[in-house]
């Protein structure tokens, strides 16, 4: 893993201590929802005679939601007189196939099992709203063991606004200093920042096509989920 100037750490003492809680982003860095974003904005092509795109195409994308997908589908912006329908339809669509093809990352599991033994409370804060949040983590065994599930519209306001992360620590009894918050979007790292909490970016995640992950407020970047343990005093 690197970390940024300043914030290194010898290579037998972890980076962050006294850490009792982990939140982590959903899509992109707990799970790997790609497919079937990228499906269901393709869908709507095919269905208006366009010809279907790669799911590559979309990937990068992915961490934007609707905006996103219809943002490579059909080259639109929020403030094109068509968005609030297509966005509609696209909910629905993705709904329609909301796990068929969405898994947890490689070492996800593992690293939660990990923080279950010992005694590190986690937790995750989305802005994918409880729609579709609440359905998909019922189907996964490891969110079981979720001490807390904040979605998009579990509090007034969204990433990078702190309130999220806030109702989570709120809901945990935590402090900030005794929490970490993992994401692969700026606008996570931007969150965490504003509610007090040590943060880490996830470079495996849907970084978008202009990303500059080595300028985001993180406090350290990972490039796979069990770099994570590296940087945790877990004694």
């Amino acid at each position: 893993c690197w970390l940024p100037a300043g914030r290194r750490r010898a290579s037998d003492q972890a980076m962050f201590r006294h850490i009792r809680c982990v939140l982590f982003d959903l899509d992109g860095t707990l799970i790997d929802s790609a497919l079937d974003l990228a499906l269901a904005a393709d869908e709507m092509r095919v269905a208006r005679g366009m010809p279907s795109l790669p799911a590559t195409a979309y990937r990068a994308s992915a961490g934007s939601g609707a905006r996103g997908m219809l943002a490579i589908a059909f080259g639109l912006t929020p403030y094109h007189q068509d968005f609030a329908a297509l966005r509609e339809e696209f909910l629905d669509r993705y709904e329609r196939r909301l796990t068929c093809l969405t898994r947890p990352f490689e070492q996800v599991e593992e690293l939660l099992a990990t923080l279950n033994l010992r005694g590190v409370v986690w937790g995750v804060v989305t802005n994918k709203h409880r729609r579709f949040t609440l359905p998909l983590t019922a189907t996964m065994p490891m969110f079981r063991r979720a001490g807390v599930i904040v979605s998009g519209d579990s509090t007034p306001y969204s990433k990078p606004h702190p309130a999220p992360i806030l109702e989570a620590m709120r809901q945990l009894d935590v402090e900030a200093g005794d929490c970490l918050y993992v994401g692969d979007d700026e606008r996570d790292m931007l969150a965490g920042r504003a509610a007090g909490v040590a943060t880490v970016a996830a470079s495996y995640g849907y970084l978008g096509p202009d990303a500059s992950i080595e300028r985001w407020p993180a406090d350290a970047v990972i490039h796979r989920p069990a770099d994570l343990l590296k940087l945790i005093d877990l004694a």
